[in-house]
């Protein structure tokens, strides 16, 4: 069982649902030192004065917001606290919106919200009530020091709380290269649209996160291999990658996509039998 980070209230209304809050994710990256291939020691980072080279005492550190280049103003503690939000012990809801109208891109990191044994009842009840209308209710909490963002989100018994991105934390698609949102504009016809809907509906099945395809296989291979070198084991060099297959030809002639989405259908459905 994780740690609690939180712990507080929802506030819905005039209802007050005392919760703890538990990090949802579990992070199992592996860990690597940078080391001199020499002797095998561990490598220090320094702090470095750009342009002296000189390093820099922690003490003489300070933090500074860059204005444009070689402009800065200095920020100190007394300005961060100053500037710091009240850190309530409440998460207050917002709004309730439509589950699908926010954009998957905005959502951040997931935590688990556990009711208290008082608050067990309403805790139902903002769930279920939630769940039966499709919606999310957006609320903001403070977390450590810093105000976020957030959407209650049913999950079977469970509210998720979702810390939600702020607009300005998501970077604009603006500039990209990208082909016409009208798909007959693209090129795309709708005999390729039939056919690629029919490979979607032949490969298509409940989502199970725990399913053997959806393993971190690269983690797994890696941390084998580390192993293998641990226990001094003979370590075998990875096979080639297969090439991609290119929708353009060397000349930049197109594929028949058409083709590309029959033997894809196909191959699914041999699959699948």
């Amino acid at each position: 069982m994780p740690h609690a980070i939180w712990k507080g209230s929802i506030s819905f209304g005039l209802v007050t649902i005392p919760v703890t809050l538990y990090p949802a994710e579990e992070r199992h990256d592996l860990s690597f030192r940078m080391l001199d291939g020499r002797d095998m020691t561990p490598v220090k980072q320094r702090r470095v004065n750009e342009r002296t080279g000189e390093e820099v005492p922690w003490e003489e550190v300070v933090k500074g917001y860059e204005l444009d280049n070689g402009r800065y103003v200095v920020v100190t503690d007394e300005d961060f606290r100053a500037a710091d939000v009240q850190a309530t012990q409440t998460i207050d809801v917002l709004a309730a919106v439509c589950a699908d109208e926010i954009d998957p891109a905005y959502f951040d990191k997931p935590y688990h919200l556990e009711p208290t044994r008082a608050g067990r009842k309403a805790y139902t009840l903002l769930r279920e009530t939630l769940s039966r209308a499709d919606r999310v209710a957006l609320a903001k909490v403070v977390i450590r020091t810093r105000q976020h963002l957030a959407a209650l989100v049913p999950d079977g018994p469970l509210l998720l709380l979702e810390i939600v991105r702020y607009p300005h934390e998501l970077r604009s698609a603006e500039g990209l290269d990208l082909p016409p949102a009208d798909a007959a504009e693209a090129g795309v016809t709708e005999s390729e649209l039939a056919m690629a809907a029919q490979l979607v509906e032949t490969i298509s099945r409940p989502f199970d996160p725990g399913a053997e395809e959806y393993r971190d296989t690269y983690r797994d291979a890696l941390l084998a291999l580390i192993e293998r070198k641990a226990a001094g084991g003979e370590v075998a060099e990875a096979p080639e990658p297969p090439p991609e297959e290119a929708v353009e030809d060397a000349e930049g002639e197109v594929v028949d996509i058409t083709e590309l989405l029959r033997a894809s259908l196909e191959a699914a459905r041999a699959r699948e039998a």
